[in-house]
């Protein structure tokens, strides 16, 4: 018997069997790569690592629940009707994605796990390698017996994409942009169907009075140096005012010997280079005072993704969680965990910062809607 599981197993096992082919063909894509670019660089490769993460994520994606006609609330009504809501497909997806090929298969893994058919627009620069992997969908798909259709590759210009979005409200449920500023504000601006945000970071670390030096030193260069293009990593250093000015020196040292580059941004200056995601070997140190002055200045300058605060004072972290507008919050950690393997998700679609209809990882229990069953017997209303 054919199951979308034995699609994904497939999927898998063709990897796996292309892992040479896969390689050489991104090779190519590499070739006309900008190398200067590290963060597009590093998101394109495609390594031994990379496939192997893609296998993980479609054997995560296989052994996941099955995440449709999951009850989620059964009300009986007082004339008799039982009324039930359960977890439905949304549809047809949209996902438009920069240089990342391995979004080809776990977005691709995760909208066909949840019943959704999926449009997949990459960027010209990963061209080659999509085409293939699609082609590897495909061959999966057809030989257990499903549509080759569930899983399209949009391989479209500009302007063809341009007249898609501005009639995506006709067959399309749901479109999801991964990417920099410019391509949000491009879906966002031309899109007629419902836009999940998904991608932005410019996140935040704020080093209180308290913290553990130590500790915060060793967390601000994982979030910044761990991975550079990721939307998880850390663009803004925020130190109250009280930690020492050594400190801080030897923080920078540490982030320029990494070639990072260290700017020092002090109040009266532009504020424009607050509201940036860099994607990039680049952070901005600032300092404020107290907790509130923290709290505001994130509120109003972050990309609402992820913003950590190192503290040994309960009470003011629980305050920061609380009081900051972030998908994720995080006490004495990296701001790289905001991720949905690391969050025990398995794959992940995406992380919105969007608050409809979901924020943070958008995992196989996420991409999903919900449908009312009512079931009556012959029950009018008065």
């Amino acid at each position: 018997m054919f199951t979308k599981d034995s699609v994904l197993q497939k999927m898998a096992l063709l990897i796996e069997a292309n892992r040479v082919k896969i390689k050489s063909i991104n090779s190519t894509d590499m070739e006309s790569a900008d190398a200067s670019d590290l963060a597009l660089y590093e998101r394109l490769k495609i390594d031994d690592k990379k496939i192997d993460e893609m296998i993980r994520s479609l054997k995560e994606v296989e052994h996941h629940p099955e995440p449709l006609n999951k009850e989620r609330y059964r009300y009986t009504h007082p004339n008799g009707m039982t009324v039930v809501n359960r977890t439905a497909p949304f549809g047809t997806i949209l996902i438009i994605y920069e240089s990342r090929p391995d979004v080809t298969i776990e977005a691709a893994a995760i909208a066909f796990k949840t019943g959704n058919k999926i449009l997949l627009k990459g960027g010209k620069e990963a061209r080659n390698s999509n085409l293939l992997l699609v082609n590897l969908w495909h061959q999966a798909l057809k030989e257990n017996g499903f549509d080759e259709n569930l899983i399209q590759y949009l391989d479209y210009t500009r302007e063809q994409t341009t007249d898609l979005l501005k009639n995506s409200a006709k067959n399309i449920d749901l479109v999801v942009p991964r990417g920099g500023d410019s391509l949000i504000a491009m879906v966002k601006s031309l899109s007629s169907a419902p836009v999940l945000i998904s991608g932005r970071g410019n996140n935040f670390i704020y080093v209180a009075e308290d913290a553990d030096l130590e500790l915060a030193k060793q967390i601000i260069l994982n979030s910044k140096l761990q991975k550079l293009g990721v939307c998880n990593a850390t663009d803004k250093v925020i130190f109250d005012e009280r930690i020492p000015n050594t400190f801080i020196d030897q923080v920078s040292n540490e982030l320029l010997h990494a070639n990072c580059e260290v700017i020092y941004y002090t109040k009266g200056q532009s504020d424009a280079i607050l509201y940036e995601e860099f994607l990039a070997a680049k952070i901005v140190f600032l300092t404020c005072d107290g907790i509130q002055d923290v709290i505001d200045t994130i509120n109003k300058y972050s990309g609402k993704h992820t913003a950590v605060i190192i503290t040994s004072n309960a009470h003011q972290a629980d305050l920061f969680m609380q009081s900051i507008d972030a998908a994720s919050v995080i006490h004495n950690a990296s701001s790289r965990f905001t991720d949905g393997g690391q969050f025990g998700l398995g794959a992940e679609l995406a992380i919105s910062t969007d608050k409809l209809h979901h924020r943070g990882p958008l995992g196989l229990d996420h991409l999903v809607t919900n449908k009312w069953y009512v079931y009556g017997e012959g029950q009018i209303r008065k």
